[in-house]
Parts: structure tokens; C-alpha cells; sequence
């Protein structure tokens, strides 16, 4: 059975989990702007693990998804101990990049600003997505000319964490992806500006890419484009390859949200990482 066709039948056994998580914590929702889908929601835990902040942006190929249906990211990762952000951002096709990376930005800012008006310490945060949003937050992290142009501010940014991302816009990428990226460009726009492989910048920020090899939507050779270009500018970079069974694209991305650090090893892993920063 091929990893496309592995990744369909996927789906049944994630959502009926989805719709078992039990919703213990209550997200604050802010609004950043008029688009239904321009709002974050804020997870506060009963008891904070440690002062790291992790601000998640949902993937969906960059036209399906939002915060509230991603819920089981927040109440994972709230339930580690951690303060936790999802960020929501307008969707393609209606909305063509770089209005995603805009909203993201935007979105970020008001999140940071949001968490110091409530007293509380923002000075290490940890940016993770999985696939479109892994793509957008590798941006706004290592793009340069993105940070100056929306006035993000990377020094608080202790590390970033990308599953499944679509890093590198490769010819042997697979139909479905290349239908996607159709959907997200106009036409004639040059996709370098928005490839992450060809923006990246040196800097400061350590960055942890789990990928599968039995993905079915994404190659694994785009993280590896990643890893090697980050190498080349002397970002640190470790390429995590996931061994769990569910390995297509969907479950290693978010279904790892649903199931406990013992029984998925890409969730222990991400936390571990997270928690040796």
C-alpha cells in the first residue's frame, strides 16, 4: 500500500480520537483582526512546568483549519505544563501568500504583547507548526527580509519545531502538494519569495524538524533541503526521523497530539527537545 493511499485511510481512526480528547482547559480567545480566522486562543495551565512559551501555528495546507479545531494541540501541550498559543490566519485560495506570513506576524506580535499585559514572562517562546504552518513559521523564524518587513522581534525565540514542513518547493514533489501550492500563489508569482529553503537567514535560533519517510504528502527530502541549507548559514538544526507506526502525514504532524509521550515517540521527542532548550 503506498504512503498517499496510507494517509487516506488515516483519517477515520484520527478524528474518532479527536472527538475523545477531553476538553480540561479553557482557551481565552483574542481577536487581532476583522477575518473570522485573525484570532489566537491562549492556554494557561493550572500549574506552568517551566517559563517557555509555545506558540503553534495549525497546519492544513494552507486552505483548511483554524485554533478551535486544533484544540487537542492546546490541551496536549497545556496538560505538559506550558503556556500555549494557536494562531489562526486567513486561508487560501481566497487569500493568496504572502497574506498567511502577514497574519502570522501580525498574530505573533499581538500574542507577545498580549502575554506581557498579563505579567507574564516572554523572553523564551518556541515556535512549532506542522506542514502549511510549519512552512509559514519557518519564515517568519530564519526569513530576514519577513522580520524587518512586519517587525517581528526574533530575539525572545529560543527554538522552532516543524513537522511535516513543505520546505523546499521540489519538481519531484507529490501531486497533491503541487496542487496546493497552486492554490496558494497567484499566478506568475516567483514562489522563492515564498520557499522557505531559499529565505533563510543565519541566526540564533536552534531548530528541530521531525519528518517521516512514509509521509504521503510531503518528501522527506524537503526537510532534508532545510537541514542542509540551515548548515550552510550555521543555524543548528536537528532532522528527526519519525519510527512511530502511524508515520503518514497527518498523525506525526497533529495526531501525536493525541496520544501520551509512552506510546508516540515524535511527541516525547518534541517535548524533549522543547524541555533541554
Amino acid at each position: 500500500m503506498n504512503d498517499l493511499m496510507r494517509e487516506s485511510l488515516s483519517y477515520f481512526g484520527l478524528y474518532r480520537k479527536m472527538f475523545q480528547v477531553k476538553k480540561k482547559f479553557k482557551p481565552e480567545m483574542v481577536r487581532y483582526g476583522k477575518d473570522k480566522d485573525l484570532y489566537f486562543l491562549y492556554y494557561e495551565p493550572d500549574r506552568a512546568a517551566s517559563g517557555k512559551i509555545i506558540v503553534w501555528i495549525h497546519g492544513g495546507g494552507w486552505n483548511a483549519g483554524n485554533p478551535k479545531y486544533f484544540d487537542f494541540v492546546g490541551q496536549c501541550v497545556c496538560g505538559q505544563g506550558y503556556r500555549f498559543v494557536s494562531l489562526g490566519y486567513r486561508l487560501s485560495p481566497k487569500y493568496k501568500y504572502p497574506c498567511q506570513l502577514r497574519d502570522v506576524c501580525s498574530g505573533y506580535n499581538t500574542a507577545v504583547s498580549y502575554l506581557r499585559e498579563r505579567g507574564i514572562d516572554t523572553s523564551r517562546i518556541v515556535v512549532a507548526g506542522p506542514s502549511a504552518g510549519a512552512h509559514l513559521a519557518s519564515i517568519m523564524c530564519y526569513c530576514r527580509k519577513a522580520q524587518k518587513k512586519y517587525n517581528v522581534d526574533i530575539s525572545n525565540i529560543i527554538g522552532f519545531i516543524g513537522s511535516g514542513g513543505p520546505y523546499s518547493f521540489r519538481d519531484d514533489q507529490g501531486l497533491m502538494l503541487r496542487l496546493l501550492l497552486d492554490q496558494l500563489f497567484k499566478k506568475g508569482y516567483d514562489r522563492r519569495n515564498g520557499e522557505p529553503v531559499s529565505l533563510m537567514s543565519g541566526n540564533h535560533i536552534p531548530m528541530l524538524l521531525i519528518q517521516s519517510r512514509h509521509d504521503g504528502l510531503v518528501e522527506y527530502s524537503c526537510a532534508e533541503d532545510f537541514a542542509r541549507k540551515a548548515e550552510e548559514v550555521g543555524n543548528s538544526c536537528e532532522l528527526y526521523s519519525v519510527t512511530d507506526r502511524k508515520d503518514t502525514h497527518s498523525w506525526y504532524t497533529a495526531g501525536m497530539f493525541l496520544e501520551t509521550r509512552e506510546e508516540n515517540k515524535g511527541l516525547d521527542k518534541f517535548f524533549s527537545w522543547i524541555e533541554a532548550r
